[in-house]
């Protein structure tokens, strides 16, 4: 016997009523698709496979982001309001300190994410996430005699630094513990025999990321006090053994 056309509302009115959906805000969005970087890579990351993920069709994602530009965008805001979130800057840092601590949590930061670097780079802040921190070192670097200009300068140099490092760092540990394939240091060496100093050079360029970029940041602050004249990059005590060690 065929149920009345009002039964069937009726269940169909009550299912729905109990059915409750998290809402769907930019924040949401932009941490499951930072979640879902982790699993596909930067490649693999389509407005498609996210909508998928939050069980929502496409379309509604473009109510919030008008293009995956601008999904990157917070997703970037959202990477670097989550580093905050961890970091205590001492108020008594000297420039060098400062820099080395900054872009040492950047570099963390990053490393957090498949491709975190990408995402990062040529990114739009979308909101007002980094204005206090970069505020603080922007005077912690004037009242040290640099001028607005060159902290600008000293800062984003070292931020470059930061970001390119982690990106070809990236092209060969996409996450921590994870290796890509081609990259194996002895092969590698065993095919440019006929070279022996670029066969060599293998190991300092594919391996040990952490003393890498601690010395490559400590010429970066010599750098800029050998440009600026302000302080030599002193107190650049070694992490964990030897001159720049990780």
């Amino acid at each position: 016997m065929p149920f009345p056309e009002s039964g069937l509302n009726g269940v169909k009115l009550s299912s729905v009523s109990t059915e409750r959906r998290t809402p769907l805000d930019r924040e949401r969005v932009a941490g499951t698709a930072l979640r879902l970087l982790n699993e596909v890579g930067l490649d693999g990351l389509t407005l498609r496979a996210i909508a998928r993920e939050l069980d929502v069709k496409a379309p509604a994602l473009y109510w919030h982001f008008k293009d995956k530009q601008a999904l990157l965008d917070e997703m970037a805001t959202e990477m670097y309001r989550r580093m905050l979130a961890g970091a205590v800057l001492d108020p008594g840092d000297t420039w060098q300190e400062r820099l080395r601590a900054s872009n040492r949590g950047l570099r963390e930061a990053l490393r957090r994410y498949r491709d975190g670097a990408k995402v990062f780079s040529g990114s739009r802040f979308t909101a007002l996430v980094h204005a206090e921190q970069m505020e603080d070192t922007l005077r912690l670097l004037t009242a040290a005699g640099f001028t607005l200009a060159q902290a600008v300068r000293a800062t984003s140099t070292s931020y470059a630094y930061t970001l390119g490092f982690v990106t070809e760092e990236q092209g060969v540990q996409p996450l921590p513990g994870e290796r890509r394939e081609g990259y194996d240091v002895d092969e590698r060496a065993r095919r440019m025999r006929d070279f022996p100093l670029a066969a060599r050079a293998g190991a300092e360029i594919f391996a040990d990321y952490d003393r890498h970029f601690e010395e490559g940041l400590e010429i970066v602050l010599a750098g800029i006090a050998a440009r600026y004249g302000i302080g030599r990059a002193a107190g650049a005590a070694p992490r964990g053994g030897g001159a720049g060690g990780g």
